[in-house]
């Protein structure tokens, strides 16, 4: 908080912290800061004050002012190279010509604009605004992952042996070590997902799996169907590559099908990304019939799926899964170990069409060349002694008494959920602008998720992502509802 006894002025302090959040992405480029007004009522100064401080910011290059719509976070990020560029009446709404409403925009689609970002969530998920819990963060708390001590005694048992000589002193196998693709092999087949060990690709995480697939069967300016909402970082990560984002909504049985196949008939798109299971941030979950449709429109309109299915680890083995009704033809299969067990180790992997596994690796082998075999083995091994099983078991039950918990939190503190609750997250419904409630909650030291960073195109929403396991804290909603009610 602001204080008068520091050494430094209330203005200079006050610019200091908006400097801080636009460098660190929190506050990212396009963001409209409080009015002058507003702002000085938050933080209890002078109008005086904050008109100094934003005169600093715009000195330093770091914000500019819109006339009669007040001060905004400039876009100092550099665009993709041949990227067209803003001109006439839509340049100081950051509209780039070649990214103004498709044809489809009658019907209420549009493609998205090259103004993506999701920065300012991955920033934050390494950014602690406090010692306190972070309701705006992705992954399960330390102190939860801390349970698998089955984790560093696996990695001394790999390092103990032969295998650490031999693992240091050559490359490795590029497809992965074949151990560990065994192992993910008979895991795969318990959720009815037949892939032979040479069928399966070990990645940095299940991000660079995505990524690899991307540039693989896409090319800039080729049209990719997304679910909205979703994952920011992938569209920001497709739009980065210059690609046309399609974003397509998602519903609690799946993707909007008839949105899906306008876009077939009018952009002939040449992959669609989807969540099946525990879909980030909503918690739906894909039924067997919209599966099967997908599936459908694949087969009639020649594009590949990637499904991503991160969050499995805790989902029902039954779960629907594409690439399981569809025996990998036109599906790849990606997930990682980064949520349920160790984030630092960044394995990942992908099961893929026979047809495409050698292109898929041709591109690893240019990003990575391989993957730390080590880290590997190691991880075989806690799956072949069945630990991660009953790990990830341990960890259903645990977040179910979290989910229940935050729910009713969360209720009793005004809100509402857009979405059943399920999984990691929940998709809840605020009333107030969730950027503005965002900016209010770094200053009580939380990290909150606004719904923007969902969408392909970043507007004003009242909707917020919450990580059910930090936000078991009364004084968190507490906190929450005496800002949102001042936001109001």
């Amino acid at each position: 908080m602001l204080t008068r006894s520091s050494d430094r002025t209330l203005t200079e302090q006050l610019a200091d912290r908006f400097a801080e959040r636009i460098r660190s992405r929190l506050l990212p480029a396009g963001a409209r800061l409080p009015s002058v007004r507003e702002c000085a009522r938050q933080q209890g100064v002078s109008p005086h004050t904050v008109v100094a401080a934003y005169d600093q910011l715009l000195a330093q290059g770091l914000v500019e002012a819109r006339r009669q719509r007040g001060f905004y976070v400039r876009d100092y990020l550099q665009k993709v190279p041949g990227a067209p560029v803003a001109s006439g009446p839509d340049a100081m709404n950051g509209i780039a010509d070649g990214d103004r409403p498709s044809p489809l925009g009658s019907i209420g689609m549009r493609v998205s604009g090259s103004h993506i970002n999701a920065t300012a969530l991955i920033r934050g998920m390494f950014h602690q605004a406090s010692s306190k819990p972070q309701p705006g963060t992705g992954v399960f708390p330390p102190d939860w992952l801390e349970e698998a001590r089955f984790v560093p005694a696996a990695v001394r048992k790999i390092t103990g042996s032969r295998a650490l000589q031999d693992g240091s002193l050559s490359y490795g196998e590029p497809m992965g070590d074949a151990g560990l693709r065994q192992a993910l092999s008979r895991r795969l087949t318990a959720i009815n997902v037949h892939a032979p060990p040479e069928q399966i690709i070990t990645t940095v995480g299940a991000t660079q799996a995505l990524d690899i697939v991307s540039r693989t069967l896409l090319k800039a300016g080729d049209p990719v169907m997304v679910e909205e909402p979703g994952w920011s970082v992938e569209f920001a990560r497709l739009d980065a590559l210059g690609m046309r984002v399609l974003p397509v909504p998602r519903g609690p049985d799946g993707p909007d099908l008839a949105v899906m196949a306008r876009y077939c008939e009018a952009h002939a798109p040449k992959l669609f990304v989807s969540v099946s299971v525990l879909h980030n941030p909503t918690g739906y979950s894909l039924s067997p019939g919209s599966a099967h449709q997908v599936l459908q429109l694949a087969g009639q309109h020649d594009f590949h799926i990637v499904e991503d299915d991160t969050y499995g680890h805790i989902a029902p083995d039954h779960a629907t899964r594409l690439a399981a009704l569809d025996g990998l033809r036109r599906t790849i299969y990606v997930n990682g170990f980064a949520k349920i067990l160790a984030p630092n180790w960044r394995v990942g992997y992908m099961a893929a069409p026979p047809a495409l596994v050698e292109r898929l690796l041709d591109t690893k082998l240019l990003s990575t060349l391989t993957t730390p075999s080590l880290l590997e083995k190691a991880l075989a091994l806690c799956i072949e002694q069945g630990q991660l099983r009953r790990h990830a078991d341990r960890m259903r039950q645990r977040l179910a008494q979290a989910r229940a918990r935050s729910v009713q939190l969360a209720l009793d503190a005004g809100c509402t959920f857009a979405a059943e609750p399920a999984g990691l997250f929940g998709w809840v419904e605020t009333g107030v602008d969730t950027d503005m409630l965002a900016q209010r909650m770094l200053d009580e030291g939380y990290l909150i998720a606004p719904g923007a960073l969902f969408h392909a195109t970043r507007q004003p929403c009242t909707l917020m992502r919450i990580n059910f396991t930090t936000t078991q804290d009364v004084a968190f909603w507490k906190a929450w509802k005496r800002v949102a009610d001042s936001v109001r």
